[in-house]
């Protein structure tokens, strides 16, 4: 089973979504989205970049101090 988008309303004027596993796990939650039909442009944003995505590994760089 796939994993899956919940839109949810966030207070009286905005909106936000998640991304759950199959397992019901937390993958990725949006910021607020003032109107519905932004955080489905966002939902499908999000489809569309992960599946062409690049992975960065930053775990083992450090950072100087300037």
């Amino acid at each position: 089973m796939a994993g899956r988008f919940e839109i949810l309303k966030d207070g009286e004027d905005g909106y936000r979504f998640r991304l759950t596993a199959a397992d019901g796990t937390l993958v990725a939650e949006s910021p607020r989205f003032k109107h519905l039909k932004a955080v489905v442009d966002g939902i499908n944003a999000v489809r569309e970049n992960a599946a062409t995505g690049i992975v960065v590994d930053r775990s083992k760089t450090v950072r100087r101090a300037a």
